[in-house]
C-alpha cells in the first residue's frame, strides 16, 4: 500500500491548486494522509480526486474543515499498521515517549504543525511529520512524506522534496 502524505498546506494563502510536483506523488496513492492546517475543505476534495483522503484538525482549519469529516485526532489500520494522526504533537521533547502515550497501540504516529520534516523511532514507535509542501518556513524545501507498507509493516518512509 502506497500511502501520500501531507500536512500544513495553508490554502488558499500557500496552495491555490495542487502544485504540479504533489500531484506527480499523489498519482498512484492508495491513500492520502493529511496531518492538519488544510485551512479550507477545498483542498481535501480536491486531494480526494487522486485517492482516498484521512485528515485530521489543525489549529488553522476553519469549521468546513470538520464538517469534511477531520477530527482531532485519528486512530485506523491501514494494510495491518496500526496509525495514529494528531496535528500538533507539542514540544520537540519527549515527543516519541508523550506521543506513545497518546496512542499506546500505534505502530505509526503522523504529524504536522512545525512544518519540519521527521522521521524518528524507538523500540516502541516511529514517528512522521511529513514536513509542509507549500510553506516551508525555514527549511531548504517544501515536503511531503510517501509511505510503503506491506502486511503490517512500514518498509519505507521517505521525505520527498517538492518545491
Amino acid at each position: 500500500m502506497r500511502i501520500v502524505v501531507l500536512s500544513d498546506t495553508h490554502a488558499p494563502r500557500r496552495w491555490k491548486s495542487c502544485p504540479a510536483a504533489v500531484a506527480t506523488e499523489l498519482r498512484g496513492a492508495d491513500q492520502i494522509l493529511h496531518a492538519g492546517d488544510v485551512c479550507t475543505a477545498d483542498v481535501l476534495k480536491e486531494l480526494s480526486g487522486y485517492a482516498p483522503v484521512r485528515a485530521v484538525v489543525g489549529n488553522n482549519d476553519g469549521p468546513d474543515v470538520a464538517a469534511w469529516g477531520a477530527e482531532p485526532t485519528l486512530q485506523f489500520e491501514l494494510a495491518g499498521l496500526n496509525v495514529a494522526m494528531i496535528h500538533d504533537s507539542g514540544q520537540k521533547e519527549g515527543r516519541l515517549a508523550r506521543l506513545h502515550r497518546m496512542f499506546p497501540g500505534a505502530d505509526l504516529v503522523v504529524f504536522g504543525h512545525s512544518h519540519i520534516p521527521l522521521d524518528a523511532s524507538d523500540a516502541r514507535l516511529r514517528i512522521f511529520n511529513p514536513g509542509s509542501p507549500t510553506d516551508r518556513r525555514r527549511q531548504p524545501h517544501g515536503t511531503l512524506g510517501v509511505l510503503e507498507i506491506d502486511a503490517g509493516v512500514l518498509v519505507e518512509a521517505r521525505l520527498v522534496e517538492v518545491g
